[in-house]
């Protein structure tokens, strides 16, 4: 089986929510135009001034999805 990759967004801020929820939506639409194999996405408020948008790919799509989207990091994804 594949490792997966878990590509994760950092904004912080008053505004840092709001805006990693919207990011969340253009993360939805590049799954479905790139048609990637997975569609694990999300976001997660960290504290009130600091949240993550993440979204999670196969270990042979990273390379591309990291640079076409620029991710600020990224870590081994695994499924709870």
């Amino acid at each position: 089986m594949s490792k997966k990759i878990k590509l994760i967004w950092d904004f912080r801020g008053p505004a840092a929510e709001k805006t990693a929820e919207h990011h969340e939506i253009h993360l939805k639409e590049f799954i479905e135009a790139e048609k990637l194999d997975l569609n694990i996405t999300g976001f997660t408020a960290i504290t009130d001034m600091h949240s993550i948008a993440f979204l999670v790919v196969n270990e042979q799509e990273m390379i591309a999805v990291r640079d076409a989207l620029k991710p600020h990091r990224g870590e081994l994804y695994n499924a709870k």
